[in-house]
């Protein structure tokens, strides 16, 4: 299959698990389009091995968190981009697909550009350039050819600032939706009766916001249990941080349920009421979900007022980025008190207009992200195959 002229070459790179997952579903997308007649080579970890990539060099070379773990690391890693760099000027793919990672990843693609010209490069979930440093966006266009998009607003962003072609293909949290019916049967095996409140209570995934908002989220529950004897609780964690979850919540006024699987969160999901979380990724997905929300979030104060001063854009919420408009009720830095959020919670919990308004703009929401049509894996495929030279299409 090398040698064969007539089979697309996609090279794929990805540093870090998030772009591992993404790229096996890309691989398995690719297959499936081209009906298995492709050659994927590049980087990735176990997800893109599991179909079929043969990986230039063990991810676990490259997915480094923070400075304590790059600096002793850099050296190697540095030798990783230029190794995978000429890997792609030496075979020559027909495109190219950086993954996440950018600081890796972008690395590499300046490389190849500078020295194969020729090879297209698409770069694979940007970095959130439209929030704050808009001029890496033109800085991006003398390397990227097309930025595979996640989110909606990234194509018109793209197009008015750098004249870079980009194309919105989806988000992969639309493939990790609950499963019709699995927040009931979540609700039975515990004891949650089905017109129970329920709160999810999402505090983060990383160290430092766990031990920032968890008191505040625990102290929200008491006030909420106060007023709503009913209430339950649910708290999806994840492994690293679980130790630090629960030593808090033994502190509670309140009993929390913790889960950790992803079979469990995305049951809580189709279970919840509502929920209380922490800014980030997880908005689109209890967005996605169709769960009314609440954010809070803290940052260092000093992080946080340098931040306000670089930040272009009008929410820390994805779901109202996309939406345009202030749907989903944040809380940040001195604002994320238990009172105010228990307060902005209430409304959300019972057959409120704000309940109804709430669900109404997260059905607007799955309808602009395109929930219910191609699975993004498979939309970025097809933008990726849109890349091969005419010889090849």
């Amino acid at each position: 299959m090398k040698d064969d002229v007539s089979i697309p070459h996609i090279m794929l790179v990805a540093g870090e698990p998030s772009g591992d997952a993404l790229g096996g579903e890309l691989m398995e997308a690719l297959k499936h389009l081209t009906g298995g007649a492709v050659r994927i080579t590049g980087a990735g970890g176990p997800k893109m091995i599991a179909e079929g990539l043969v990986s230039i060099f063990p991810m676990s070379d490259t997915s480094v968190m923070g400075p304590r773990e790059v600096i002793p690391r850099l050296p190697l890693i540095l030798r990783r981009m230029r190794e995978t760099a000429d890997f792609a000027v030496r075979e020559r793919p027909d495109v190219m697909v950086i993954i996440d990672s950018p600081d890796f990843t972008h690395m590499v693609a300046k490389r190849v550009a500078k020295r194969a010209p020729d090879i297209p490069i698409a770069n694979y979930v940007s970095p959130s350039v439209w929030a704050w440093r808009r001029g890496r966006a033109r800085a991006m266009a003398k390397y990227v050819s097309r930025v595979l998009a996640l989110l909606p607003f990234e194509p018109d962003f793209f197009r008015a600032e750098a004249a870079l072609d980009c194309v919105y293909v989806g988000h992969p949290a639309i493939e990790r939706l609950p499963i019709e019916g699995s927040g009931k049967a979540f609700r039975a095996a515990r004891g949650i009766a089905p017109d129970q409140p329920l709160l999810m209570l999402l505090p983060g995934s990383r160290t430092n916001e766990v031990k920032r908002l968890i008191a505040d989220f625990g102290a929200t529950a008491a006030l909420l249990a106060r007023d709503i004897p009913d209430i339950k609780f649910v708290l999806p964690t994840v492994p690293h941080v679980r130790h630090l979850v629960e030593e808090a919540v033994k502190t509670w006024a309140v009993p929390v349920e913790l889960v950790e699987s992803e079979d469990e969160k995305r049951a809580a999901f189709d279970a919840a009421t509502a929920a209380l979380a922490a800014s980030g990724t997880v908005s689109l997905e209890l967005g996605l979900a169709r769960v009314p929300m609440v954010i809070a979030y803290k940052i260092d104060p000093i992080a946080a007022w340098v931040v306000s001063g670089l930040l272009k854009v009008p929410s820390v919420v994805i779901v109202n980025l996309i939406l345009d408009r202030p749907s989903v009720r944040e809380f940040l830095q001195y604002a994320a008190k238990p009172p105010a959020l228990a307060e902005a919670l209430k409304p959300l919990l019972s057959d409120t207009p704000e309940r109804r308004r709430a669900i109404a703009d997260l059905d607007e929401l799955r309808e602009i992200m395109g929930v219910g049509g191609d699975r993004p894996s498979l939309r970025a495929a097809r933008a990726v195959l849109e890349m091969l030279p005419a010889r090849l299409k």
